[in-house]
């Protein structure tokens, strides 16, 4: 009887973010996942929102880090700690029931990190654990019918890892995962304005130039920006303007890495579900395919067309809601439980 009241909970364990979904509700939690944690100690601060807020901005005894590293878990013990917090978080304080809990994976995970994953989820409360590969759950976040006799290219973008996936029948025909997503994006615009300009800049600056002027193709009419960051030279506060295309070459050889990711799973296609992938196009998901114009970059480069889904970045956790509520159906996509 007692199994009827255990809440069901979907979570995006994401490297930058934790998206958790619950049935009913929709996403109930949207969060860095970001952890502080006391030098000496050893003990956790703060999590979540708290903990992104002081990155880059600790004094020397508190290190703010994040525990998931390209989609796959870098620091059990802070993971498990994040995990129950977040869990917590969205069942409300009266819950007295253990969730069912299902958990994203990148397509290239190992079994051991899958374990890893289960194990962590288990530790953290939850009385059934399952894991799906990301694409899948991305691809019923976006509303593909996965289970038809149809070829479908799911490439989700996120801030670790990059998954391209072609699906049929419910399930992963060709695939490959790589290390080069958001993050990466952040990195090669901090590099570029400190090799171009002499200006260090954080993070967090990296990333809103990202969102505010970043494009993945050159635009006529660019946007501009302001950047503030530290003179290399006189170690001084300084400030210059950027323009989109300064962007768009910044991030060239991270797009041609997440290009080719795409250009390796067509190749490997079979043909009767390249022609379907033809007439359906390519769908992104994932907040870094958010992009400027990244679908007319992934047109340009494999003539084939490509959209971003709606609600791009909650595909995924969407995705895990669905599937919760369908897991006799998506049995076969479950990777293992407990």
């Amino acid at each position: 009887m007692a199994f009827s009241f255990s809440p069901k909970l979907g979570i995006d364990l994401g490297t930058t973010t934790v998206l958790v979904f619950a049935p009913g509700k929709g996403v109930v939690l949207n969060e860095p996942s970001v952890v502080a944690v006391s030098v000496g100690t050893n003990k956790i601060l703060a999590i979540g929102n708290e903990a992104k807020e002081m990155i880059g901005r600790t004094p020397g005894e508190i290190i703010a880090y994040r525990p998931m590293k390209d989609g796959v878990i870098a620091d059990y013990r802070v993971t498990e700690a994040m995990l129950r917090y977040y869990i917590r978080k969205a069942l409300g304080r009266w819950n007295l029931f253990r969730p069912e809990v299902m958990v994203s994976v990148p397509a290239g995970v190992t079994s051991t990190e899958r374990r890893a994953v289960v194990e962590a989820a288990t530790k953290a409360g939850a009385r059934e654990a399952y894991v799906i590969k990301e694409p899948i759950l991305a691809a019923i976040g976006a509303g593909i019918p996965i289970h038809e006799a149809r070829g479908h290219i799911v490439v989700d973008i996120g801030g670790g890892t990059t998954d391209v996936a072609v699906i049929s029948l419910g399930g992963i025909v060709a695939s490959t995962s790589v290390k080069c997503a958001g993050n990466a994006l952040d990195h090669a615009i901090a590099d570029y304005i400190k090799k171009t300009f002499n200006l260090s800049i954080g993070d967090k600056m990296a990333e809103e130039i990202k969102i505010h002027i970043g494009s993945a193709v050159p635009m006529e009419e660019e946007l501009t920006m302001m950047v503030k960051g530290r003179d290399h030279l006189t170690g001084l506060p300084r400030s210059i303007e950027l323009g989109t295309n300064e962007v768009v070459r910044a991030i060239g050889k991270e797009l041609r890495t997440m290009i080719n990711a795409i250009k390796d799973v067509l190749q490997e296609t079979p043909p009767e579900l390249a022609s379907d992938i033809i007439d359906n196009g390519i769908i992104m998901t994932g907040g870094s395919s958010l992009l400027r114009n990244f679908p007319e970059l992934v047109f340009r480069r494999t003539g084939v067309k490509a959209r971003t889904a709606k609600d791009a970045a909650y595909c995924v956790v969407k995705g895990t809601g669905e599937a919760l509520k369908h897991l006799e159906t998506y049995k076969k996509a479950l990777i293992s439980k407990r």
